[in-house]
């Protein structure tokens, strides 16, 4: 269960937006920008009516009329140019941008992007043979900023070098002609959010005088597709070209866009970020992932049509790969989480198999702490190497973590909400309890996941008009989320099963309107609400279009059934997987655990064979006594005992056939409680 948060927008900041803007912004929108913080048109003008114009001068990035200078240079005198990439989606369309440009300007190019065996950023090996390769002038793109040594191995090759990266830079600077890093501490932009290929946008511009107007021509696509797929924030300069470059992607004669357009079931379509950020940019991060990332390139450099569809449908099968790598990674841990649930009753999740493929690890972790709403460290073991990524939400930094457990880690990157790390060879077990120790020592009560809501929607905001004018704050992505809305009750009147079970329309009735809502990737059976129940829900909604015939079309974030008191499951949750590690409770807290016989036996009647949600199986429980700890005492003391058992990835639980009387008391997890009030009575009675 994940915690929810509804933003309440004040009212009369809603209508003088809505008023002051002269009708342009709806009153939904209004509400939306209200509840994140916008007071005045001006402000909302400022934000969400960038155009190219406002993007500022390349020359105002420190270093970029030397990195421009050095560049050219070396295109007139006919030195050998070497752009160096990174393998995944962002370092990829960085390359193909750079060397498009430098080839038509006359360069002598070639690109380099390592494997992803070969890991990230410039490597030793790579400088090597590309200086026996005969070039003069090393360009980065999407890294080079940390690689300290690497610079120097350059010039002892007798090359030069000019990095262009957007990461977070050391105390130190790499040795280049020119190094191009808008966090570096004395770059004073007035915009610094810009991906790897932003950067090598506005290179390309510095390089044509300053003018953006051929780089967006050229490479405004590319340039968008990067900044969705990098995930960084979009707003201010990184809104404008993700505007700018959707338009070219929809309308695009590029013959590599279109097909990937076309094995993306795209063609014709209109363009925005999800289709972006799901269908076209896991493509070409495929060819990073599962084959080579010159794949990719080779895609977007190639004339020839038939070697163009060849190679979109060789992308389009990698991502086939990935996804099914993915979801067989994601079986296995789920079977391992079935046969100890203590693995998700940590604070943090740590998960460690075998052979996984690399190349997914930080999807899986991504999922799994969306799963389970807990910070996932998930690592594999491969030719005797232990590597892992890790996904973190909130206070909980994923870096700091990682600081915490250096002592075990071979090498270790990342920020407070991702990274990656290497275990030293048999200090799995350390590692483990040195995440555990920095959790518990830094987090007494840890994050929670959250959904939040802009604001509640009601049956009369449900208007076809005012939903068509969220389009105003397109495009939705980082730091620009696609709005939520809550829905205080709406009364189920249908269910209807899609694609086989795997998705669920519901039909709703919200007020006197009625609706319907897509749930996706959650089959009817393991609904946890039943036809004619009435629930809450958080939402998105936007416009369906079918034959002319508009409608409102709705996808479910998260739904609850409406008496749920969330505060009190949070509390309940917090206690018990507390117990279960074997940390101090409050000593009045042991004895009102402590299900009854009679309670268990009602809780056990009501889950089927065929399996039930914990929550709908709570909301079913019509106990007075009950509570939601005894209630998830009582399912692990079935669970322990073999009455009951646990699917974590549909996260139910099951009834199973049972031959032989079962002493309920027998379970551990009783004999423990009942041993703490016990100790409890003997100090009050002494």
């Amino acid at each position: 269960m994940k915690k929810w948060t509804v933003s309440s927008p004040d009212r009369k900041i809603v209508s003088a937006l809505t008023l002051g803007s002269g009708g342009s912004i709806s009153p939904l929108a209004a509400a939306v920008l209200a509840s994140r913080g916008y007071t005045d048109c001006n402000s909302v003008s400022s934000e969400f009516s960038v155009s190219a114009e406002e993007l500022s001068d390349p020359f105002l990035i420190n270093d970029m009329q030397s990195a421009a200078d050095t560049i050219n240079e070396a295109i007139d005198s006919g030195e050998k140019i070497c752009v160096y990439g990174d393998y995944d989606c962002d370092g990829i369309m960085a390359s193909v941008m750079l060397y498009s440009y430098l080839y038509e300007a006359g360069a002598d190019v070639e690109y380099y992007i390592p494997e992803r065996s070969e890991g990230y950023g410039l490597n030793a090996g790579a400088v090597r043979k590309i200086a026996d390769g005969g070039v003069g002038l090393i360009i980065t793109v999407d890294n080079g900023i940390s690689a300290i040594s690497e610079a120097e191995l350059v010039y002892e090759c007798g090359m030069k070098l000019v990095i262009t990266d957007h990461h977070q830079p050391g105390e130190i600077l790499p040795r280049a002609e020119a190094v191009v890093d808008l966090h570096r501490s004395d770059c004073f932009v007035p915009f610094k959010e810009l991906c790897g290929a932003g950067v090598v946008l506005k290179l390309i511009a510095a390089l044509d005088g300053g003018d953006y107007t051929m780089a967006l021509e050229q490479f405004g696509d590319l340039a968008a597709i990067a900044t969705v797929a990098d995930i960084v924030s979009l707003k201010n300069e990184n809104r404008f070209i993700v505007n700018y470059g959707m338009n070219l992607i929809e309308n695009s004669d590029r013959p590599a866009i279109c097909a990937l357009k076309a094995v993306s079931g795209l063609e014709d379509k209109k363009i925005d970020t999800v289709s972006i950020g799901f269908n076209i940019a896991p493509r070409i991060n495929a060819s990073g992932r599962f084959g080579s990332p010159s794949t990719a390139v080779k895609l977007f450099l190639s004339e020839d049509d038939a070697e163009i569809t060849n190679l979109a449908a060789e992308l389009n099968e990698l991502n086939s790969q990935r996804k099914n790598k993915e979801a067989e990674i994601m079986k296995e841990i789920c079977a391992m989480i079935d046969a100890d649930p203590m693995m998700i009753r940590e604070r943090v999740i740590f998960i460690c198999g075998k052979n996984w493929h690399h190349g997914v690890i930080g999807i899986v972790a991504s999922r799994v702490s969306e799963m389970f709403g807990k910070p996932a460290f998930i690592a594999s073991e491969s030719d005797g190497e232990i590597r892992g990524s890790a996904r973190s939400f909130g206070e909980f930094s994923v870096f700091g973590a990682l600081s915490a457990c250096s002592d075990s880690l071979e090498k270790f990157g990342g920020h407070p909400g991702a990274g990656g790390f290497t275990i030293r060879n048999g200090m799995t077990d350390e590692f483990n309890r040195l995440l555990r120790k920095y959790a518990l020592e830094n987090h007494k009560i840890m994050p929670v996941m959250t959904i939040r809501a802009d604001a509640p929607i009601t049956a009369a905001e449900l208007d076809i008009q005012y939903v068509r004018g969220l389009s105003f704050l397109e495009p939705f992505g980082a730091g620009n989320e696609k709005p939520l809305f809550y829905i205080e009750s709406a009364v189920v009147t249908d269910i209807t099963s899609l694609s086989g079970g795997t998705h669920t329309k519901l039909r709703l009735k919200i007020g006197y309107v009625e609706t319907d809502a897509l749930l996706f990737r959650t089959a009817p059976d393991s609904l946890m609400v039943n036809k004619g129940d009435m629930c809450s829900l958080i939402v998105s909604v936007g416009i369906n279009s079918f034959r002319g015939n508009e409608s409102i079309s709705m996808v479910v974030k998260d739904y609850r059934s409406c008496n749920v008191v969330q505060s009190k499951v949070f509390a309940a949750v917090s206690a018990f997987e507390a117990f279960l590690r074997g940390e101090k409770l409050p000593d009045n807290y042991y004895p009102s655990m402590y299900p009854t016989r009679e309670e268990t036996a009602e809780i056990y009647k009501q889950i089927p064979a065929a399996g039930i949600s914990a929550d709908l199986l709570s909301s079913r429980i019509r106990i007075p006594s009950l509570n939601q700890c005894k209630f998830l005492v009582a399912l692990e003391a079935m669970r322990e005992l073999g009455l009951i058992s646990y699917s974590s990835a549909e996260d139910s639980y099951r009834r199973n056939p049972v031959s032989r009387r079962v002493d309920l008391q027998s379970a551990s997890i009783l004999g423990k409680l009942k041993s703490h009030f016990r100790q409890r009575q003997t100090v009050l009675q002494g």
